[in-house]
């Protein structure tokens, strides 16, 4: 039981990762810095509403369901995971369909990674094998 908790718990962490190591090479393109300066990123305004979305969705989650599925029971565990982890794979799937119409190579390949996660998690939360109470 330890074992799929781990795996679940670390697949958890690919999404947050891939965030932002996606955020720190999109500083390195030319131009950006000085669209963040002027408050606008690829068309996207930057306001207090999308941080704090992007915080909570990017951050904040993979984080509270990394730490969750180390802590919570079998059952509990196991449907968060699913239902949560298929909210990811098709939050980041949209994603990865915009992001294709302005390709960079390193945001479809952490995109990709994250979606894979996301997969991985639900098909070892569907796979657990039933535990005593």
């Amino acid at each position: 039981m330890e074992d799929v908790k781990i795996k679940i718990s670390v697949l958890w962490l690919f999404p947050l990762v891939a965030f932002l190591a996606s955020a720190i090479l999109m500083f390195l393109e030319p131009g950006v810095v000085e669209q963040v300066i002027a408050g606008e990123v690829e068309g996207k305004k930057l306001g207090t509403e999308l941080l704090l979305a992007g915080a909570i969705i990017d951050v904040l989650g993979p984080l509270t369901m990394a730490f969750l599925s180390l802590t919570l029971k079998y059952s509990i565990n196991r449907w968060a995971n699913i239902l949560v982890g298929m909210l990811y794979a098709v939050l980041e799937f949209v994603t990865l369909l915009e992001t294709l119409a302005h390709p960079e190579g390193y945001s479809i390949l952490l995109l990709v990674a994250a979606v894979v996660a996301a997969v991985l998690i639900v098909w070892y939360a569907w796979k657990w094998p039933k535990q005593e109470a």
